[in-house]
């Protein structure tokens, strides 16, 4: 396969780079390339697989007859199937099955060059923090970017430090805000259990990104609008936000 003449990976940061180049890949496939792949799946040929390769290409392809194979096999037969499902379901169904070869590789290379805990934990904190080869085909998610860029171009605004700017006016439900990426990501200790997802500074529930969130400005955790009472036309004319507990702290500060 074209894929093993790339360099093997052998730590965590390989394998993430080798894993977002194959994902890369899958997506172009079932995405931008979905006519030429579409065509290259034919009923009529044998048992065809998917692959993602790690210099961000795919090609679909035989089977490799060595037995065990030197990497996990994606799901055989794709192409039997092409024809006698609607497209978009086919390729949704392609999806989820790259998603889990993507995985499968991913925690090979692990096994393989013996990973400790705390390793695979950031492995798979890195691998999590992006939306799945799914959710960019289906639609569920719109941009297909690494997650790190899209929270690098969201975290701050001209007109508050930590606001992010609106987006197009056919947005529902009001602004989306995005937690900054924490910076202890490469820590592998057991405090990324506290710091792997954000959390609401007022409930304590984690992020979610149909939620309207702000920052504040002096302390520099994240609420949801809802349990400081902040909506997002609000949020355009707050030059810097301070949260209730921040107000207190000034208030008594004063007195």
């Amino acid at each position: 396969m074209e894929a093993m003449a790339q360099p093997i990976p052998r730590t965590a940061d390989e394998v993430f780079n080798d894993f977002k180049g194959r994902r890369t890949g899958l997506i172009k496939a079932l995405t931008t390339d979905v006519q030429k792949f579409y065509q290259l799946c034919d009923p009529e040929k044998e048992n065809l697989c998917l692959y993602g390769l790690p210099n961000e290409g795919w090609e679909v392809n035989l089977p490799v007859e060595e037995v065990p194979p030197e990497l996990p096999e994606p799901a055989l037969g794709i192409n039997f199937a092409r024809d006698g499902m609607q497209e978009k379901d086919w390729l949704s169904l392609v999806a989820v099955h790259s998603d889990s070869w993507l995985l499968s590789v991913a925690f090979y290379f692990g096994a393989r060059f013996g990973f400790g805990k705390s390793e695979r934990k950031r492995l798979f904190q890195m691998i999590n923090d992006l939306p799945t080869v799914f959710e960019v085909v289906s639609g569920a998610v719109k941009n297909p970017k690494d997650q790190s860029e899209v929270l690098n171009n969201s975290t701050k605004s001209k007109s508050s430090g930590k606001m992010q700017s609106r987006p197009s006016e056919s947005v529902p439900k009001g602004l989306k805000m995005t937690p900054p990426p924490n910076d202890e990501e490469d820590s592998g200790e057991e405090e990324d259990d506290e710091q792997g997802t954000a959390l609401c500074g007022a409930c304590g529930d984690n992020y979610a990104t149909d939620e309207f969130w702000i920052c504040c400005d002096i302390c520099e955790r994240w609420f949801h609008g809802k349990c400081v009472k902040i909506t997002p036309a609000k949020a355009e004319h707050i030059k810097q936000y301070k949260c209730p507990t921040c107000s207190t702290k000034r208030a008594r500060l004063q007195v």
